[in-house]
């Protein structure tokens, strides 16, 4: 049994433990709401541009001459993988859900007989050296950046543009935690190089762009080039946002859980304590009295 002054101890620094853990939740419920501001703020740009880029692809359709980003390489056997995450911890099982379902598609592509690199962004994603410590194509820094920008965003974009001009992968696909709420997060996994028009409402082809009465100036061909490459930018910087908002989620769901627990073990602590002090009293009593009784 432990004894008296281990007891305390012990109570005591689960006592500071519940502190910081109550603090940590404080802050992160403070920066959920700037996070999911800009996480709702950014969706109707990202969805317009799609709604543009449909109306474009499906009047312009896949030409010979057309641009890799919407074409592709003309083959699909190595595919990029690019995990966004954070880069702390503390934030529950964020991280692990994203690298979990990188992982998932990791595997279906490796089973499907294909080559599968990845592109870490952000400090807990590196967790997938482990698995794979020899596909890592790149590792992007992030810990120096204090408030996400686009910017941030466009950074990695060009690397990954340049990369795949270079042709060191043929599919890019980038893995995130979509913000439902403050207590649902979802891993989610989009195909952002080359743009896959499947996924774009009303891009099927050219026979639903008889319909469209947008004019295009210079050239809907142009324009469309210049708006493949932002829209890996946009998507990229939505995916950051989506994952500030659910880190904070996270975060402050876990801090609260461990305020809980440390609530719990205190109060099985304080319990065990007063038990062990108080048949520390008894037997000194006992003594006491056996004492008494043999002197007389």
């Amino acid at each position: 049994m432990a004894s008296l002054k281990a007891l305390k101890i012990r109570i005591g620094s689960v006592k500071s433990t519940q502190k910081i853990t109550k603090a940590m939740k404080m802050v992160a419920a403070a920066k959920l709401r700037r996070a999911q501001d800009a996480a709702v703020a950014g969706r109707p740009y990202a969805e317009r541009l799609e709604a543009v880029m449909a109306s474009l692809a499906g009047r312009v359709g896949i030409a010979p001459g057309a641009s890799p980003l919407l074409a592709g390489t003309g083959k699909d056997q190595v595919h990029l993988i690019v995990i966004a995450t954070s880069e702390r911890g503390l934030a529950g099982a964020f991280n692990t859900n994203i690298v979990r379902a990188a992982r998932r598609k990791a595997e279906e592509l490796i089973a499907a007989g294909k080559t599968v690199k990845f592109y870490i962004a952000g400090k807990k994603g590196r967790v997938i050296r482990r698995f794979y410590p020899n596909a890592i194509l790149a590792d992007h820094e992030m810990g120096g950046i204090k408030k996400l920008a686009f910017s941030d965003a466009q950074e990695i974009s060009n690397d990954l543009i340049h990369r795949f001009g270079e042709g060191q992968f043929d599919v890019a696909h980038l893995f995130f935690a979509k913000f439902v709420s403050a207590l649902v997060q979802e891993p989610t996994g989009i195909q952002i190089v080359p743009v896959p028009l499947s996924s774009i409402p009303g891009a099927e082809g050219k026979a639903g762009a008889a319909t469209a009465v947008t004019e295009y100036e210079p050239s809907e061909e142009a324009i469309l080039a210049d708006l493949l490459p932002r829209n890996v930018a946009i998507q990229i910087f939505r995916a950051l946002l989506e994952n500030a908002a659910s880190e904070q989620g996270s975060r402050m769901n876990a801090m609260d859980n461990a305020t809980r627990n440390a609530g719990d073990m205190i109060n099985r602590l304080s319990i065990q304590y007063n038990r062990t002090r108080q048949a520390a009293i008894t037997t000194e009593l006992v003594e006491i009295i056996s004492g008494a009784e043999a002197l007389k």
